[in-house]
């Protein structure tokens, strides 16, 4: 295990990891709209076996045993213990490992390999994808959501970009650091795939949105507790939080909507076989 691993796994099983897990219903929500075109792109079918990567707390593992039915059987794999127990909770008839997936032996069973914004923080992406490939039956196929730069989506830029004033100064984010725009660029990501064996690449836009709450207070709220600003507001006293929801509200007023706060979520829709 690499270092930048160990530290992803420190990173998820901590208050990170918590906070996702408490926040679930709230996320499902706020992805509902990328969670349906992943799974409409990746197409399960009934009897299919399929290996769900970064399955965090199950939504997605269990829209996938759904679709491939009782004859069928779907694996959530994750780093993160409080995101898993939330999603063993919430059903039976999906198994949930905790594993890096990155380097867990697989043997070449699957039929698709599926993730919902859980490949992009590998510490080594070429050798992370190489290893997926051995869990691919011979005619299996990959899919996956992915976000495209961080500038073509709102929801995480706005709110960062109106409370920088009010924040500790922050350091330059290398865009190839395992992270979740480390695949904004798509000539990469399409490398990397190939020489980790796999073919027939399809990498397509997804354009649609982050519903973020019904009005300004709630998509605040949210972001402060998920994406780019609430690392960077992490351990800030209330005053300067309080400070930070003020002029986040005003940023986000702009993405108001008749379904709530709902700025533009720009993301790769990402397709392959082995």
């Amino acid at each position: 295990m690499t270092d930048s691993n160990a530290e992803q796994i420190e990173y998820w099983n901590g208050a990170a990891g918590e906070r996702w897990a408490a926040f679930q219903p709230v996320l499902d929500r706020a992805l509902a709209a990328i969670s349906d075109a992943v799974l409409a792109f990746a197409a399960g079918r009934p009897g299919e076996r399929v290996l769900d990567i970064g399955c965090g707390t199950g939504t997605t593992t269990y829209a996938l045993a759904k679709a491939v039915g009782p004859s069928g059987s779907v694996t959530g794999v994750d780093i993160s213990r409080p995101m898993l127990a939330v999603a063993r909770a919430r059903g039976v008839g999906v198994n949930f490992r905790e594993a890096d997936a990155s380097t867990r032996l697989f043997h070449p069973t699957h039929d698709l390999l599926f993730s919902r914004f859980g490949v992009m923080f590998f510490a080594d992406p070429l050798a992370a994808f190489a290893n997926l490939h051995k869990a691919l039956s011979p005619h299996g196929r990959l899919a996956f959501v992915c976000w495209r730069d961080v500038k073509e989506n709102p929801w995480a830029s706005a709110p960062i970009a109106a409370a920088r004033p009010l924040l500790p100064p922050q350091e330059p984010v290398d865009p190839l650091a395992p992270g979740p725009y480390a695949f904004a660029d798509d000539a990469r990501l399409r490398r990397i795939l190939s020489d980790a064996g796999y073919r027939d690449i399809r990498i397509d836009k997804l354009d649609t949105t982050m519903h973020m709450g019904e009005g300004v207070d709630e998509a605040a709220e949210q972001a402060l507790r998920v994406g780019p600003l609430s690392r960077a507001a992490a351990g800030l006293d209330d005053a300067t939080l309080d400070r930070i929801r003020t002029v986040v509200r005003e940023a986000l007023k702009p993405f108001a909507t008749s379904a709530g706060i709902s700025p533009a979520a720009a993301c790769w829709l990402v397709g392959a076989r082995a």
